[in-house]
């Protein structure tokens, strides 16, 4: 997640059978690193986070772990062998851990949402029109993806994996009582020509293409929006898509009760199959203007509660787009098919696009009605929706969340500088961070492996030994400016540089955790390096953040990772930065606009700092 990745067209945007195939097949694949670099690293990287006495007991179970013939050496073969044989090996084993596995709800605790700018509805009729518009911008969003016409990405010259964008659309994750599964439906035979539409909790299948396969225009699927909200005018239905917000094992258990029903197994079926969702919202109580991008932002991450518009989702949809009758607009996505940035894509292509005027000629062909999606509702299904709701509304209480503009600069600065603009935006939330606690914490930053085919993410650990000498140097009266500016810099390039090794798979957390999980697949005993304190202290990461950047005016923003933590978002603009922090209210000692203030004020005294100290004479 260097710089946005400048999109590089294709010679010709003919359809050449294939070119996606052949594109991914000349990828390299994700190297396994060596197994003492990873080691040394390891121990740098827990320098600033544990004790020293604990950092001493690591370095003894690490060089036990190193021995020749050990332990390691042989889970390194392992994961070796594996790397040979898979086309990549992490990407299935990461999808289980990191998402299929994981039994928390995936509102808040996974999946991201995005606030786009605020629109100004007059009335309905824009809430419609624009509805449609962006329905047509994703339809034409997904010709490219059919027609593998879709511009290959680049980062640092090195074209990525396009594999997430084929993942995104038609998909959805169905629960398990034990485990997760992700179905896409994009590959069928005959792949799925609707998609669904949720209004007052009532669920729609929209047929989006006419007999002859071309899209429907604007117009056409402004005029079948008008017919389901206008078949959907009573609020008091039971909120059926508030069950996918439970906990996965409950919702699990809820949903094999669910689809025993025949008509609701359909209903389902259908709403899994879509090619994505759009959420009609009922408008939320007035905010201030200040207020309006927090507010919506948790409006994208939860609904507001069962009263508000949480049962008007189907959380497990890949991709869920949502329109305030009040001008609130985003999005949120189920995490488990796709990182940020291909979201972030298609939004970007989608937000061009709303701006052309249609130029197409609506033909007067009468359209079927939209089809309602019927459930029948037992008193156990109805026990389960009340239960969802409370539960979604303890976490709506929970929550705590700040977005803010920061409008001092943009990415402009550190460039003018000559500093990385990640770089200067992670330091400074190091040092927002140290001020409050008086302490560094483990923190991770996503960056991605999509040099790599299949790749998804790795860990940029952004508290280094680096990174702690500036923010304890930068507060102390004793130091001089130009002391300050040199472990500034030297923490900036130290966080540039581990973002390259990162990107190119030499990181050091996939590469830890597919050790672990060769040890669990060889039923041999878990070595002791997982099951030492410093390990799970470096996993509890107090500050989970991602650079999610793209062209339109948008922040993405997401939930802490453990309860004592942050989930840090943010789009660097080219003179204002867009930042989403959360955090839980059950935690007496976090509060996201204290680190959100921290973090402007971080930023402001850095720039200060780096302007009134004189440049060293070359």
């Amino acid at each position: 997640m260097v710089k946005p990745s400048s999109l590089v067209k294709p010679v010709s945007v003919t359809h050449i059978v294939g070119r996606y195939l052949a594109h991914q097949e000349s990828l390299p694949k994700l190297p396994v690193p060596p197994l003492q670099q990873t080691c040394e690293r390891y121990l740098a990287a827990l320098t600033p986070i544990v004790d020293p006495e604990e950092l001493n007991q690591t370095r003894k179970l690490l060089e036990e772990f190193q021995k020749p013939g050990g332990v390691g050496e042989r889970l390194q073969k392992g994961l070796e062998l594996r790397a040979k044989k898979l086309e990549n090996w992490l990407s299935d084993w990461w999808l289980q851990t990191a998402y299929l596995d994981y039994r928390m709800p995936v509102v808040v605790h996974s999946s991201p949402g995005v606030v786009l700018p605020r629109m100004e509805f007059s009335d309905r009729q824009g809430q419609m029109r624009y509805a449609a518009k962006l329905i047509a911008g994703v339809l034409d969003f997904k010709s490219m993806i059919d027609n593998e016409t879709l511009p290959v990405e680049y980062l640092g010259g090195k074209p990525l994996c396009m594999n997430q964008y084929y993942q995104v659309l038609s998909s959805c994750r169905i629960p398990g009582t034990k485990r997760d599964s992700v179905v896409n439906y994009a590959l069928d035979k005959r792949p799925p020509t609707h998609i669904t539409v949720v209004h007052n909790f009532q669920f729609f299948v929209l047929d989006v293409y006419n007999s002859d396969g071309t899209p429907l225009t604007v117009d056409q699927i402004c005029i079948q929006l008008e017919k389901i909200w206008n078949s959907s005018l009573q609020t008091n239905k039971e909120p059926i898509g508030i069950l996918t917000s439970n906990h996965r094992n409950s919702w699990g258990k809820a949903y094999n009760n669910l689809i025993k029903d025949k008509t609701n197994k359909e209903s389902v079926k259908a709403i899994q199959k879509s090619i994505f969702t759009v959420c009609l919202d009922a408008p939320m109580p007035r905010a201030s203007d200040d207020m309006y991008r927090t507010r919506a932002g948790v409006q994208m991450l939860h609904g507001g509660g069962s009263r508000w518009n949480s049962g008007n989702r189907w959380f497990d949809k890949t991709l869920q787009f949502i329109i305030g009758e009040d001008g609130t607009c985003g999005l949120i996505y189920e995490h488990a098919p796709a990182e940020g940035p291909p979201i972030v894509s298609l939004i970007d292509h989608v937000v061009e696009y709303m701006k052309k005027s249609e130029m197409v000629r609506t033909p007067m062909v009468p359209l079927r009605m939209p089809q309602k999606l019927r459930f029948n509702i037992t008193p156990e299904i109805k026990n389960d929706i009340e239960e969802a709701k409370q539960n979604m509304n303890i976490m709506v209480h929970d929550l705590d969340m700040k977005v803010n503009v920061f409008s001092h600069f943009g990415k402009n600065f550190p460039k003018s500088q000559k500093m990385s603009p990640d770089a200067f935006i992670q330091i400074a939330l190091q040092l927002a961070y140290y001020r409050i606690y008086n302490r560094c914490c483990p923190t991770y930053e996503s960056a991605s492996l999509r040099m790599f085919r299949l790749g998804r993410t790795d860990t940029i650990r952004s508290a280094s030994i680096d990174s702690a000498n500036f923010v304890k140097a930068m507060d102390d009266p004793a130091k001089h400016n130009t002391e300050k500016v040199a472990l500034l810099e030297k923490a900036i390039k130290g966080h540039r540089a581990y973002t390259d090794m990162a990107i190119r798979g030499q990181a050091i957390d996939r590469h830890l955790l597919g050790l672990k999980l060769q040890a669990i697949e060889d039923l041999a005993a878990l070595p002791e390096i997982f099951m030492d304190t410093s390990y799970a202290v470096a996993l509890h990461y107090n500050l989970s953040t991602s650079q999610v950047p793209a062209k339109t005016d948008c922040v993405m923003c997401f939930g802490p990772v453990v309860p004592d933590g942050y989930g840090v978002c943010y789009n660097p603009m080219d003179t204002h930065i867009n930042f989403a922090v959360s955090a839980f209210n059950s935690c007496q000692d976090t509060n996201a606009a204290h680190l959100a203030q921290g973090l402007e004020d971080a930023l402001v005294d850095m720039k200060t700092l780096l302007e009134q100290t004189p440049k060293a004479k070359l």
